[in-house]
């Protein structure tokens, strides 16, 4: 394909933020600690439903191109962590009390690295405090490579209404190029598996970017997933970040794609989901016309959160497990990192947090901000006050706007449909924090 245009190169390879959060993860520091954090619990307003995320940072291998939080289990250790983390959320409903739930969402690292068993007792914990709706929305993160009957039935008996399987890549050459090797047969079984369980909302994630990954490969990976009829599929760019994870010095720099095909392959997949009948959503999701996703960014009710993409907001997210956020009315709390100091925090009845971020006003002014552009593509700056309350943006913005890659008018922003692959440049500008760490991010496409 043609080169990029030098200046859209030079976008492209500029790195931001993936506005999961506002400030971005890497400015929180350790001005929240257990005390500032149960406060928040303690004074959270008793009719503020609460949405959960468990953490389970095992895996029984670790793939080389992950920058998630996760560490190789060898069987043994698992029960331990199920018991410190049941010990999480007593500490946790002693500050909160009893209260509603109407969200959990299961991360990690591998879910089903734990047993049916394992799994139900911290279920059966979650009850035991929580008041879970009848109507929870409850999520989990597979690795395809492990789903069994006996886990897919347990889930949907437990009420897990709609699983994630990490895809990556469906080809075999790119898979043995970041250490995670799943045939296609493997991913079907997978799927075939889960549905007979009755778990029918399921989600692929894929990615571009890859080592020795070329348009042609994406193009087949999408093709292959199609087949299996998810209902949505996330397509992530892959961020190199060998410096902040070392098992990604076992990737070849070298065969990773550059600037100009990484933004083919972006603009491609994106194309061909469109036509087999996905409906963009956002930045990186893409989803069927009657998904719950799609229904709320056509209503304008698009949210994110540390878990992407979601179709309602949560005004309480509280997080369990090694390096697990939290965010409550007052901030973010991300509790300890490492499987061993969290485990011992938890052990002397304190909560595992590590470090934060105490919002202020121009924080949830930016970003509401942030929000908008990232899950509309446009944001009407007057009800914040206009330009004039952002004169460092309007600066930042303008040569997108020479670009073709941003609309203003008036007040007004718009990223067009055509440019969402420059989205986080645009929210970035907003972003008071955004310059100050630049090595910690990905590249903008």
């Amino acid at each position: 394909m043609a080169d990029m245009d030098p200046q859209l190169l030079s976008f492209a390879e500029r790195q931001a933020p993936r506005y999961t959060s506002y400030p971005s993860a890497n400015h929180f520091d350790a001005s929240v600690d257990a005390g500032l954090h149960r406060r928040w619990l303690s004074t959270l307003d008793q009719a503020t439903s609460l949405s959960l995320y468990l953490h389970v940072p095992y895996c029984r291998q670790l793939c080389w191109y992950c920058g998630c939080n996760t560490f190789l289990t060898h069987g043994g250790d698992i029960g331990d962590f199920v018991t410190t983390l049941m010990m999480e959320m007593d500490l946790v409903a002693s500050a909160l009390g009893s209260r509603t739930v109407g969200e959990v969402h299961w991360g990690g690292g591998t879910p089903n690295v734990l047993s049916a068993a394992e799994f139900l007792r911290i279920i059966h914990h979650i009850d035991f405090w929580f008041d879970v709706r009848p109507d929870v929305k409850h999520a989990i993160e597979l690795d395809p490579r492990y789903i069994t009957s006996e886990l897919a039935q347990t889930y949907a008996a437990a009420g897990v209404g709609r699983v994630s399987l990490g895809v990556q890549d469906l080809n075999a050459h790119v898979q043995e190029a970041i250490g995670r090797v799943q045939p296609f047969e493997q991913l079907r079984e997978g799927v075939r598996i889960l549905r007979e369980a009755g778990l029918k909302e399921i989600s692929f994630d894929l990615m571009y970017g890859l080592p020795h990954q070329s348009t042609g490969d994406l193009a087949r990976s999408i093709r292959l997933a199609a087949e299996l009829r998810p209902k949505r599929i996330a397509l992530f760019g892959y961020a190199h970040v060998p410096w902040f994870k070392r098992r990604q010095r076992l990737i070849d720099a070298t065969a990773l794609p550059g600037a100009n095909e990484r933004f083919d392959q972006a603009e491609l997949a994106g194309r061909m989901l469109n036509d087999l009948g996905y409906q963009s959503i956002g930045l990186d999701h893409f989803a069927r016309a009657d998904d719950p996703l799609a229904k709320a960014a056509l209503e304008g009710k698009l949210h994110r959160n540390f878990q992407g993409y979601v179709a309602e907001a949560s005004r309480a997210v509280i997080g369990f497990g090694p390096s697990a956020i939290s965010h409550l009315p007052g901030g973010y709390a991300q509790n300890i990192s490492t499987i061993g100091a969290w485990r011992r925090a938890v052990e002397a009845n304190t909560l595992p947090v590590s470090r934060g971020h105490a919002e202020s006003a121009e924080d949830l002014r930016r970003g509401a901000v942030i929000q908008s552009i990232m899950c509309n593509l446009e944001i009407d700056l007057g009800p914040w006050g206009g330009w004039d309350m952002f004169p460092e943006a309007y600066a930042e913005v303008r040569p997108f706007a020479e670009a073709g890659l941003v609309e203003i008018h008036g007040d007004v922003l718009v990223v067009p449909r055509a440019a969402r692959q420059f989205s986080r440049l645009v929210a970035m500008a907003f972003d008071a924090y955004g310059q100050s760490a630049p090595l910690a991010h990905s590249r903008a496409v």
